[in-house]
């Protein structure tokens, strides 16, 4: 009898313990969702979605709203959108990629792979190099009078809001450059024979020297990787990157992916913008779902040999810029920057994107190996919020 009753104590102790554990488990995402849903409320976002990782696996998938609003379409793991500026990112892993079959490095001066001669006209005597692309010390600009013009709408692909449109015409932007290729745009932009060439489009000198966050500077690596491997950046990136990781359902362009999962992009909780590619498609045009990204961001944060070797991972992720000589108007207080991808102080090293009904955040906490990521369908002025609540998440051994 004292046998039966010790067991069945021991039996109550352990089903506590694991109700315990049930419970516990049941709780954080609960509660995770609960912070999220009073952000996305907070900031009138049309949708969201969410994805939180541990090594190769998925621990937190969870959307909020909709990829369609007026037709109350969820906004699903396999919605479809633009990522901005998440896309240098994907630069980051395709040039470490080209450094190792050999087509250059980062201390390549550019002009010895370029068909025509870049000279910063404030800086006439320096050479230009791949890394000082890679941490925007390049001393190419983006100059607004040609950048935000180089945007291409499909409005009859899809219905929108005049208004949105409005709203970016008023703030400078629209579809006017007709460069169908990086090639066209990069000879129009840096070479003195090109039309869209000025002194605008450089900044003060000598490079290495002043930072300045320039996409078309991101976008120019796209271009020499082009250059060396004989394929489009595009196919470049489906072959070393998209592929390897069965991304199948991301591409760089409108015709690349399915329309019917593309979420509407809106300025508010109404107006929508019409579909849209970028000229310089590099720096911020990826299209891809919650769920293909979260493939990628494992990837990157177990250093995946599928992409990789582990010598170019820790190049790609080796700070930049020295605390004692900064290049000027960069704060090293928060973070430093790694072959474009950004280290912050906190020990998450990633990137945020913007765009016209674009905000998105990837990043990973490089002790832990945990991760996250989020997607929205409406430009986010102040991400902060969200991040706080899954940098907080992934500190936790």
């Amino acid at each position: 009898m004292k046998t039966y009753k010790t067991l069945k104590t021991l039996l109550s102790i352990l089903t506590f313990v694991l109700l315990s554990n049930v419970i516990a488990a049941q709780t954080n995402p609960d509660s995770l969702t609960t912070k999220l849903q009073q952000a996305f409320t907070n900031e009138s976002l049309p949708g969201m979605y969410v994805i939180m990782t541990d090594g190769g696996k998925i621990t937190y998938s969870h959307g909020f709203g909709y990829a369609d609003v007026a037709n109350q379409v969820p906004y699903s793991a396999s919605t479809i959108q633009n990522i901005g500026s998440v896309s240098k990112t994907v630069i980051a892993v395709a040039l470490m990629k080209a450094i190792e079959l050999k087509y250059f490095t980062l201390e390549t001066d550019i002009n010895d792979v370029l068909p025509f001669k870049v000279t910063n006209p404030n800086d006439p005597n320096e050479k230009i190099t791949i890394r000082e692309l890679t941490n925007h010390t390049s001393g190419i600009v983006d100059n607004p009078e040609i950048y935000h013009y180089s945007y291409h709408f499909y409005p009859k692909l899809r219905a929108y809001d005049s208004v949105s449109v409005n709203t970016l015409n008023q703030m400078g932007f629209g579809d006017k450059l007709k460069d169908t290729t990086l090639a066209q745009f990069f000879f129009n932009y840096l070479s003195p024979q090109g039309q869209y060439y000025s002194k605008a489009n450089f900044g003060e000198g000598p490079a290495g020297g002043t930072s300045s966050y320039c996409n078309i500077g991101s976008a120019l690596v796209a271009y020499l990787i082009e250059i060396k491997s004989g394929l489009t950046y595009a196919d470049f990136t489906r072959k070393y990157i998209l592929k390897p990781l069965k991304m199948d359902h991301s591409g760089w362009h409108v015709s690349d992916i399915d329309l019917k999962k593309h979420a509407y992009l809106y300025l508010d909780l109404k107006n929508r913008f019409p579909l849209y590619d970028l000229v310089t498609y590099p720096d911020g045009g990826l299209k891809t779902s919650p769920e293909d990204l979260s493939k990628y961001l494992m990837a990157i944060a177990r250093h995946d040999k599928r992409l990789l070797t582990e010598a170019s991972y820790q190049a790609m992720f080796t700070a930049q810029f020295s605390k004692e000589h900064p290049p000027k108007n960069i704060n090293l207080t928060y973070r430093n920057k790694g072959i474009f991808w950004n280290l912050y102080t906190n020990g998450t090293i990633g990137h945020d994107g913007d765009d016209p009904g674009v905000g998105t955040y990837l990043f990973f906490n490089s002790a832990t190996g945990k991760g996250g990521l989020f997607l929205t369908n409406k430009y986010l002025p102040n991400k902060q919020a969200i991040v706080d609540v899954l940098v907080k998440e992934t500190a936790k051994k």
